[in-house]
C-alpha cells in the first residue's frame, strides 16, 4: 500500500493532529466562553462571593492551596480508587454468575436495583457509625456500593449480546458453559463493561467526596469543602470543588486509557 493511500485512509478515520484538534476545540471553546461569561457576570453584576465567586478568585485560591489540594486529593482518590476496584470486581463476578445461571437474575437484579436506590447521605452516616472514626473503610464501602450497579447492569447486558452463529459453533464443539463465557461472552461484553466503568469512574469520586461530609477522618476533599464553607471562605471551598472535578476527570481518562489497552481494535476502527 502506498504512503499516499495510508494518509488518505488516516484522514478518513479522523486520525492525526488535525482530527484531534477538530474533536477538542468545540468543548475547549465552549469552556473558555463559559468562564468569560461567568467572570463578567460576577464582576459587573457585583455578585457576592458567598453566592458565586468569580473564576479568577477560585483559580487564585486553587493555586495558593495547591499543596493542600494535592494531599487531600490523594486521600479522596485512594478511597475512590479502592472502592471503584472492589465494586467493579464484585459487579463483574455477580454479572458472570447471573449470566451463567439464569435463575439468579430473579434475585440479583432487584437486589442491585435496591442498592442503587440507597441514598448516599443516608448510607454514609450509618457506615461511619459501624466503624472506627479514623477508618477509611466506610467511605470505600460507600463508593463500592455506588459503582456496583452501573458495572453490573452493563456487564449483564453485554453478556446477553451473543451472536447466534458463535453460540451454535460453541455448541457444536460441546464446550462447557464457563468456557463459552470465557471465550465468547466475556470478550464480546467488553464494550458494555467499559461503558459501565466509565460511568462508575465519575460516580466513585462523587461518592467519595459526599461520604467525607459525614464525619470520619478529616483528610479528604469533602471535609475541606465543608470546613472552608463553614468559615465563609467560599472561593477556597470552590477551589476544593475544582480539585474534585480534576480528580473525576483523571479517573475518567484513566478508564478510557484502560479501555484502549483492553480493546485496541476499537481505537483503529474507521470513524
Amino acid at each position: 500500500m502506498s504512503e499516499r493511500s495510508e494518509r488518505t485512509r488516516g484522514r478518513r478515520r479522523g486520525a492525526g493532529p488535525t482530527g484531534l484538534l477538530r474533536a477538542t476545540w468545540p468543548p475547549l471553546l465552549f469552556g473558555v466562553v463559559g468562564l468569560v461569561l461567568w467572570e463578567l457576570t460576577v464582576t459587573l453584576g457585583r455578585v457576592a462571593p458567598f453566592i458565586l465567586p468569580a473564576p479568577s478568585r477560585i483559580g487564585a485560591e486553587f493555586w495558593d492551596n495547591w499543596g493542600t489540594i494535592w494531599q487531600v486529593g490523594l486521600a479522596t482518590g485512594t478511597n475512590a480508587g479502592v472502592g471503584l476496584v472492589v465494586g467493579a470486581l464484585v459487579a463483574l463476578a455477580a454479572a458472570l454468575l447471573t449470566g451463567r445461571f439464569g435463575f439468579l437474575g430473579e434475585v440479583s437484579v432487584p437486589l442491585a436495583a435496591g442498592l442503587n436506590a440507597l441514598p448516599i447521605i443516608a448510607l454514609a452516616p450509618i457506615l461511619n457509625n459501624m466503624f472506627d472514626s479514623t477508618s477509611s473503610i466506610p467511605r470505600r464501602l460507600v463508593v463500592a456500593i455506588v459503582v456496583f450497579f452501573p458495572v453490573f447492569l452493563n456487564t449483564l447486558r453485554g453478556l446477553a449480546q451473543v451472536d447466534p452463529v458463535h453460540r451454535e459453533l460453541m455448541t457444536s464443539y460441546a464446550v462447557s458453559g464457563w468456557t463459552f463465557t470465557r471465550l465468547v461472552r466475556l470478550p464480546g461484553a467488553l464494550p458494555f463493561v467499559f461503558t459501565g466503568l466509565r460511568q462508575a469512574a465519575a460516580l466513585s469520586v462523587i461518592a467519595a467526596v459526599v461520604a467525607e461530609y459525614f464525619g470520619g477522618r478529616q483528610d479528604g476533599l469533602g471535609s475541606r469543602i465543608t470546613s472552608a464553607a463553614s468559615y465563609t471562605a467560599y472561593p477556597r471551598a470552590w477551589a476544593f470543588v475544582l480539585g474534585a472535578c480534576v480528580l473525576g476527570l483523571v479517573f475518567y481518562l484513566a478508564t478510557l486509557g484502560l479501555e484502549r489497552l483492553a480493546m485496541p481494535w476499537r481505537a483503529r476502527r474507521p470513524g
